[in-house]
């Protein structure tokens, strides 16, 4: 019984990392189907999938149509008791719950001034008051879930979890555009820059160019600053 899974351009495209990484980081079957969301087609694309508007969008082995990430995820838990998605601690569930709505629907100034890309490194990137306190506020979550839950893993409750799943493309933002962040965050990111589910999304967003280039900035890059 294979998912259906409806995405945008792995490069720029953060909802449809999230999407993605809910299944491949914990083994459900899946069958991707790329959506033109910078190729004008996205519309067209997801006419068969109403009322779905934009990507990510699923479709269950019998046909049932979920959009929007947090309601997928919900679903997938719901469905795969066993799979591992929230942790399994009612104090560390209800953190990653906490943790993953505050993702879903705030951080807009970091999420506005910083749109994920995959390219490269920006250098000297302005960073406003607003995108260093939702920087802050990120660095707080994050503490927070790896003092009281990590243990001596690396993921945010020690092991992998939806909530990693969301924040993974925070990571991103923080990699791709030189973003200070504390010692403890920024081996945080680099878990997630080595992992080798976010290094396959990577290369595969990398095999398609863009003229132009979707969110380009006149600034100076650097490579990416993680494995490839």
């Amino acid at each position: 019984m294979t998912y259906d899974l409806f995405l945008g351009d792995q490069t720029f495209s953060s909802w449809s990392m999230r999407g993605w990484l809910m299944f491949v980081k914990f083994g459900l079957p899946v069958n991707v189907h790329m959506v033109g969301l910078y190729d004008g087609t996205m519309a067209d694309d997801l006419a068969d999938l109403a009322p779905a508007r934009f990507v990510p969008v699923m479709r269950t082995p019998e046909g049932i149509v979920v959009g929007d990430t947090l309601a997928m995820a919900e679903t997938l838990a719901e469905r795969h008791p066993d799979a591992g998605l929230w942790p399994a601690d009612p104090a560390a569930r209800g953190l990653a719950r906490w943790m993953v709505a505050e993702m879903h629907s705030g951080f807009g100034a970091l999420r506005g001034a910083c749109p994920m890309q995959l390219l490269h490194q920006y250098r000297d990137f302005p960073v406003t008051q607003e995108v260093q306190a939702d920087l802050a506020r990120i660095e707080t979550l994050w503490s927070v879930a790896q003092e009281r839950h990590g243990g001596d893993g690396p993921w945010l409750f020690g092991v992998y979890s939806l909530a990693d799943v969301f924040y993974a493309p925070v990571a991103a933002r923080i990699a791709g555009y030189g973003l200070t962040v504390g010692s403890a965050a920024q081996a945080y990111v680099d878990t997630h820059l080595a992992d080798p589910a976010f290094r396959d999304w990577r290369t595969e967003g990398l095999k398609k160019t863009y003229d132009p280039v979707p969110y380009a900035m006149d600034l100076p890059t650097a490579p990416w600053p993680g494995p490839a």
